[in-house]
């Protein structure tokens, strides 16, 4: 026989955290970007950064200075970590320890919750330490436990995204992509038509018995035959496929500015807003830069730049081999840089590189590439984070190549001039 065991409730400190709202404030940490490989892969003019950034520990800090700023903690936990001591040592353990407990209990609700997962548990270190302290065990078993967003916590930070992005430009709902032509379907918005192989059964029944009466007379059984049948129309709704590419080049993190992260929060919010309202579509992530790779959303929330260079031909090589897969009506690329095209792939399998201003070849290369996936029906459309007057005229050559747009954008309009144009695409027939 099974027991249940009764106990009374005790509230935590922890429970009154909203957890959207703090996963909302957290996003940015979450999503933040860093270089790829060790400190040895770091170029010299960087410096990289102290510690993991995906340790629990520094998510305890993260989430600490989140608390801090949007007013939750009380007054005492506030004075204590202002260092304004009440010199009563007792008092301010006290303190510490229930600084200390909320954070687990928060960080402990997330996972639970289903929106953080461990990599792996912690190990303590060899001979003796103190348990607490900056060189404690606890210490060092947090920063060994590295966590990461799981796929609720994806959906969660995209739907935020799309929404806030959205909403800056008052947009209240989204359908689907509409077309100038007519289909059959399930809602009716046009005249019926005669059934045709291929065409959805939703069939106008009394269009149908008419025809079946006009032809032969309201007999008993009605004689109904084939071209009879009368089937509704609804407007045509088309589906599409999208590769967005992101440049990962070492350039979109430095000089002061992170460009990746926004370009995250964007692949994020499009993810969300196909898997909600267009079913149909399909959506692709491409990296580039030394070469190119596909990435699954999963692993978005990871993601880092680096390499260094900016191999736009491969990247758009890679796109155009992923939307030939895809039997859409719409094919589209998406891409965000921020640079000149620096590398390209020889026949050969190595990489060619040059920095140093926009190189002939390179540019021929990016080019053919480009007036490849013109011949494929791909459209390119570029989001330029840079106003340099070479890149400018590049952008605008691609665009004129491709049939495509260019948007020269920042990092505070990117979303919604990458969501805006893609909710407004039409499909033609020639």
């Amino acid at each position: 026989m099974r027991f249940t065991t009764w106990a009374k409730y005790t509230a935590e400190l922890g429970d009154a955290i909203n957890l959207q709202a703090l996963l909302d404030q957290l996003g940015d940490f979450l999503l933040q970007s860093g270089f790829a490989g060790g400190p040895e892969e770091w170029p010299w003019w960087a410096e990289p950064p102290e510690g993991g950034d995906r340790s629990l520990d520094s998510l305890r800090q993260a989430i600490l200075e989140a608390l801090l700023k949007s007013g939750q903690l009380t007054p005492e936990m506030v004075k204590f970590l202002r260092g304004e001591s009440t010199g009563d040592e007792e008092q301010d353990e006290a303190t510490s320890r229930r600084i200390a407990e909320l954070l687990d209990q928060i960080v402990r609700r997330l996972m639970d919750e289903g929106c953080l997962k461990t990599k792996e548990a912690p190990q303590v270190p060899a001979g003796y330490s103190s348990v607490m302290g900056p060189g404690g065990q606890a210490r060092a078993a947090a920063d060994q436990v590295h966590f990461d967003l799981t796929d609720k916590g994806l959906d969660f930070l995209g739907y935020r995204t799309l929404k806030n992005l959205l909403g800056s430009v008052g947009r209240a709902s989204i359908g689907t992509h509409d077309t100038p032509f007519l289909a059959t379907g399930i809602e009716a918005e046009a005249s019926s038509k005669p059934y045709e192989f291929g065409d959805t059964l939703n069939l106008d029944v009394p269009a149908t018995l008419g025809r079946a009466i006009a032809r032969g007379g309201l007999t008993v059984p009605l004689d109904l035959d084939y071209p009879d049948l009368m089937v509704h129309q609804s407007e045509y709704r088309s589906s599409a496929a999208t590769v967005l590419m992101l440049d990962c080049s070492h350039s979109m993190i430095l000089y002061g500015e992170d460009r990746f992260t926004p370009a995250k929060k964007v692949a994020l919010a499009l993810t969300h807003l196909i898997r909600t309202q267009y079913p149909g579509d399909s959506l692709k992530l491409v990296l580039f830069h030394d070469s190119a790779e596909e990435i699954p959303i999963a692993t978005l929330a990871g993601a880092s730049v680096g390499p260094y260079h900016t191999n736009t031909a491969e990247g758009l090589k890679l796109a155009r081999r992923l939307l030939l897969a895809q039997k859409k009506d719409m094919r589209q690329i998406i891409m965000i840089t921020d640079g000149k095209p620096s590398a390209m792939t020889l026949p050969n399998g190595q990489v060619y590189f040059n920095s140093m201003g926009l190189d002939p070849e390179i540019l021929k290369r990016t080019f053919e590439e480009v007036a490849a996936c013109r011949k494929s029906g791909i459209v390119i459309n570029t989001f330029m984070l840079a106003r340099d007057r070479s890149l400018v005229e590049f952008v605008k050559k691609v665009a004129e190549i491709c049939r495509g747009k260019a948007y020269f954008t920042n990092t505070m309009t990117l979303g919604q001039f990458i969501l805006m144009d893609f909710m407004r695409r039409k499909t033609t027939r020639q």
